[in-house]
């Protein structure tokens, strides 16, 4: 039990934080909801569909693309509803976590912004105006968002606020702040290794990509083994130090090797996608060096965050 601190110690943001849990609540539930809608774009594009053309199905970039939009509805609604809860009823670990989200996003967020970009505008039929509104909140919840979350978050009253409400001390406030981000960027990782399965199991080995069987094999071991050093890293366990930089490290350095070797078009054969796809992703100007810089910076930040979180681990 700690100390309930006094009203007059501190500016009350019970308000505040109840108008972000309801908000928070109501952006849970609707964007699960898009979920279940999201699969009608399945029906969509297989045949007989509007949209349906040879070639679509497991393996095919556009169900990728749905498949992995769904995955993010989902995921998003199941931080965003029990962060609400926790913020409605002024629980102490949602400011932990809200914290904890906001430094993880300052570390996957760009790729992230840039990837819904691309999906948004490639594949929406939006008017201009809409889209120009799209590009703006899509690159303010980037480079204002973080900012806002960890200053008010991270500030006295809110922290107070917190604690008047709820005295009871939770396991997460006793575990630092590095760990936390570090450990939910290897459960972040760890969904998006299952979002590569759907595009032909791409992996990265150093010098080139390994696809298909070989590379979901690859894939479903990194799995594995970032859930368990996930397990271990929440924990504190030196081993869990140890295991993440080094199979970290050796993953970032393949994937940035990797990247460097292979060219676009090459990429875009091994991926195998449909030709009336291949004709549409054939005319994007990236080079290997462009998707080096996007996927390999989160992951190198993370390999850093690792490294020096070294004194944290028993």
């Amino acid at each position: 039990m700690t100390e309930i601190p006094k009203t007059s110690d501190y500016k009350d943001r019970s308000r505040s934080l109840t108008g972000i849990g309801a908000m928070l609540l109501l952006g849970g539930v609707a964007v699960g909801l898009l979920g279940p809608l999201e699969m009608y774009c399945f029906y969509l594009f297989s045949a007989g569909g509007r949209f349906a053309y040879e070639g679509f199905g497991f393996g095919s970039f556009m169900f990728g693309n749905i498949a992995a939009q769904i995955a993010g509805y989902y995921l998003i609604a199941s931080v965003l509803v029990p962060l609400g809860y926790g913020h409605v009823n002024r629980l102490r670990w949602a400011r932990v976590l809200s914290l904890t989200l906001a430094w993880t996003w300052l570390v996957i967020g760009a790729p992230i912004v840039l990837l819904v970009g691309f999906i948004l505008l490639g594949s929406k039929e939006l008017a201009l105006p809409v889209a120009l509104a799209a590009i703006i909140l899509l690159a303010m919840s980037y480079l204002v968002l973080p900012g806002i979350v960890i200053r008010f978050y991270g500030g006295t009253n809110v922290r107070r606020t917190f604690e008047a409400r709820d005295s009871k001390t939770y396991s997460i406030e006793a575990i630092p702040q590095p760990v936390l981000v570090l450990t939910a960027l290897l459960l972040f990782f760890t969904v998006m290794m299952h979002l590569l399965i759907l595009f032909n199991g791409i992996y990265p080995v150093f010098g080139g990509f390994l696809y298909g069987l070989p590379g979901i094999v690859l894939l479903d071991i990194t799995i594995g083994c970032l859930l368990f050093l996930a397990w271990g890293t929440i924990r504190r366990r030196r081993w869990a130090w140890w295991g993440t930089t080094i199979l970290w490290g050796v993953f970032t350095l393949s994937l940035i090797f990797a990247w460097g070797n292979t060219g676009y078009p090459e990429l875009l054969s091994g991926l195998a996608f449909p030709a009336r796809e291949l004709d549409m992703l054939d005319g994007i100007p990236l080079q290997g060096f462009h998707l080096a810089i996007l996927t390999g910076s989160p992951c190198l930040i993370t390999w850093v965050l690792a490294a020096s979180a070294k004194r944290f681990f028993r």
